[in-house]
């Protein structure tokens, strides 16, 4: 099912961004746009080319053509020109407009466009209406070296594990941008602008498949539940967080030992089995006390790893693992949006009320950082401090030094 608010239709189908009256003076959205500005004062179209060849693009398509299309077939939108040529459009993603409720965009590397710009088109033209478009023929001959530049440069690897912040169209300070913020994690890891509010993502047809596969995401019902879930921190498991607060426990006798911790766990499981009436004297509550207060020592293994990476400070500790849903449910706001099962109105919500949970839980973005990453660790990593370690502490510390990070740009503490 498809909705659309009445409010959100708008007539922004595509980019337009007036030239400068101050040609050097121009602020791109991103480096990338900045880049290709300077190339095309230059009027330097091959090194253009190569750089689109490291990025790719994205071209505009009906939605409805864009649902009905089979997985080989790629409808574009072209433009027929008064002088009898056809035009095809595609754009560098800092530019892209606000998402339009019955127009999306698809994203194609320059040796994909070589295969399905239409034969019959003229002219690619790359950034129309704004200050750093170029336009380049469609021939035979200028597809191939599409093809040779693609086989050269692209590497999607290379598109990934990298700070990108929007320059302009950014939201103000307030509750949207923490919630930007909070997904700073994936957006790192995915190579994605994180405070970019106007989402495009991989494009419509890389949003679903993405949440599709990821996520068993099919429909706008399925994306309903699991951003609730996620926003609840209902997601991952509430046994991770209900070990974590008991270490703040009062307990009669307590030494602040790691036996102490052990015993308020399985203290506060009884006393909730009590409330509930569940059966304390059966295996299955005995293997959840066992369980309980084995996972306080991989905790607390992890935690010794973090103070040892720099994570948490020499006395840190985690005191809760829900920045590992908020951190998604972030993200998951976003791609609802690119699939278009989200309306804008619902995915920025979304967003603000990611934001409200972090600072209801966390007081810094480290903390949410060392939070998201346990949380991280837990469901995948099995103490094996393998890559599904090693790649978020990368990010964490790029992203608390790199001078464009959110977490040095956004307080943590948004009114």
């Amino acid at each position: 099912m498809h909705v659309v608010n009445e409010d959100e239709l708008h007539d922004e189908f595509f980019p337009s961004i007036p030239s400068p009256e101050d040609s050097a003076r121009w602020q791109a959205p991103t480096d990338l746009e900045q880049h290709l500005y300077k190339l095309s004062r230059r009027d330097n179209g091959y090194a253009y080319l190569r750089t689109l060849a490291t990025e790719g693009v994205y071209y505009p398509v009906r939605l409805d053509h864009a649902r009905e299309a089979a997985e080989d077939e790629h409808p574009m939108l072209t433009v027929d020109t008064s002088d009898g040529r056809v035009v095809a459009q595609v754009y560098t993603a800092g530019v892209l407009p606000r998402p339009h409720p019955y127009l999306v965009y698809e994203y194609a590397t320059l040796g994909m466009l070589a295969h399905i710009v239409p034969d019959h088109v003229d002219v690619l033209v790359v950034n129309a209406a704004t200050p750093c478009e170029q336009y380049f023929l469609t021939d035979a001959d200028e597809r191939d070296v599409w093809l040779d530049l693609h086989t050269e440069l692209f590497a999607p690897d290379d598109l990934m594990d990298r700070v990108i912040t929007r320059r302009t169209r950014v939201p103000g300070p307030g509750p949207l941008l923490h919630g930007l913020a909070c997904g700073a994690h994936l957006c790192f890891r995915n190579g994605d602008a994180w405070n970019t509010a106007h989402w495009h993502g991989m494009g419509y047809r890389g949003e679903v498949e993405r949440i599709s596969r990821d996520w068993s995401v099919h429909s706008r019902e399925d994306w309903l539940r699991i951003q609730e879930d996620l926003l609840e921190r209902e997601l991952s498991s509430s046994f991770w967080n209900h070990v974590l607060e008991a270490r703040a426990m009062p307990l009669r006798g307590a030494n602040g030992s790691t036996d102490h911790w052990r015993d308020s766990v399985e203290a506060s499981l009884h006393a909730r089995a009590r409330q509930t009436g569940t059966p304390t004297d059966d295996t299955r509550f005995r293997r959840l006390v066992a369980e309980a207060r084995e996972l306080v020592g991989t905790i607390l293994r992890y935690e010794a790893r973090f103070r040892a990476d720099g994570l948490l400070p020499p006395d840190g500790i985690v005191r809760s693992a829900a920045a590992w849903d908020i951190g998604r449910a972030s993200k998951m706001a976003r791609w609802g949006l690119g699939a278009r099962y989200a309306t804008e109105t619902e995915a920025h919500t979304a967003l603000e009320r990611a934001s409200a949970r972090a600072r209801t839980v966390y007081r810094s973005w480290e903390e949410f950082s060392a939070g998201y990453i346990l949380g991280r660790c837990l469901h995948f990593d099995e103490e094996h401090f393998g890559s599904w370690y090693t790649t978020v502490l990368d990010a964490h510390r790029e992203l608390t030094t790199d001078p464009d990070s959110p977490w040095l740009t956004v307080p943590f503490s948004t009114p």
